[in-house]
């Protein structure tokens, strides 16, 4: 990695406080950036808005979807903030590029059906079985992410009032559990976790068979295992049942303000999206039932 690329990562770590996600994000990006600029023999400090677009236009061409190209600009000029903040160059070349329109997709939700078949897969006669049972629960019950989720820790939760508060991204929020996810983290807490967990100091409420906090990547693969033992084709995702929590409460009643509140959004457009999944899935139904469409 070369040295400015080097400055950048110091930057992001100490000066922007950026999580290892974001880091490696960017400067994946930033090294393919690079590479392109290398072959047309381009030092990045040298690097022009006319460079900057014809690199954005090379994605287009090459099948990037919208989305790609728009993180990639994000990264380049989140790179050229931070050298002008370092005093190595004098001005963004990124900065008047504009981003790639995105088609914001509708997100992919599970029925209630495939929802229950999924939450039974867990085997539960054995110490896995129930931690997996109480994820799965928790997560289908309030719909947080998956980050939220495995940083839980124990006190985060009050199963005598039925609710988990979670704090993230400058927020907090009171969420209601079902009396099912109550269940299965009662069991979980008092008959399993003791088992797994050997540093009385270890606070985590969702640890791994190692007795440590569950990672994200050790999530992502039950997930994943138990798509397959369910045999459902949807792609699976921690995400997919964050967006199943929220479109079947809406189709249930339930208002956008109240949704937006327990899934933590800040903006109110960022829940509107499942309302519009409801009324496509109202346009699908009609157009295969009505004897006239």
């Amino acid at each position: 990695m070369s040295e400015l690329l080097e400055l950048y990562e110091e930057y992001l770590t100490t000066e922007k406080k950026a999580s290892a996600n974001t880091v490696s994000s960017y400067l994946r990006d930033m090294r393919q950036f690079q590479a392109a600029m290398e072959e047309r023999d381009v030092d990045l400090r040298e690097v022009s808005a006319q460079d900057v677009e014809r690199y954005a236009a090379s994605l287009t061409r090459r099948g990037k979807s919208a989305a790609t190209v728009t993180r990639s600009i994000a990264s380049i000029k989140s790179f050229y903030n931070a050298m002008l903040a370092l005093g190595l160059v004098t001005e963004n070349p990124a900065k008047g590029v504009a981003p790639a329109k995105v088609e914001r997709k509708l997100p992919q939700i599970l029925t209630g059906k495939e929802v229950e078949l999924f939450l039974e897969q867990p085997d539960c006669t054995e110490l896995k079985g129930f931690r997996d049972r109480a994820m799965l629960e928790l997560l289908y019950a309030t719909g947080i992410r998956v980050s939220e989720l495995i940083a839980l820790d124990v006190d985060d939760l009050n199963l005598p009032a039925g609710v988990l508060h979670c704090a993230s991204k400058g927020r907090e929020r009171v969420i209601p559990l079902y009396q099912t996810a109550i269940r299965a983290l009662n069991e979980y807490l008092s008959q399993v976790r003791p088992q797994l967990v050997e540093s009385p100091q270890e606070t985590a409420l969702f640890v791994n068979m190692n007795g440590e906090r569950m990672s994200r990547q050790g999530f992502w693969k039950l997930i994943k295992y138990y798509q397959e033992k369910a045999g459902i084709e949807k792609d699976i995702t921690p995400h997919t049942l964050r967006h199943s929590f929220a479109a079947h409460l809406l189709a249930n009643g339930a208002d956008l303000r109240s949704i937006q509140e327990m899934l933590g959004h800040a903006d109110i457009s960022s829940t509107q999206i499942y309302s519009r999944l409801l009324n496509q899935k109202l346009k699908d139904v009609y157009r295969k039932s009505h004897p006239r469409a």
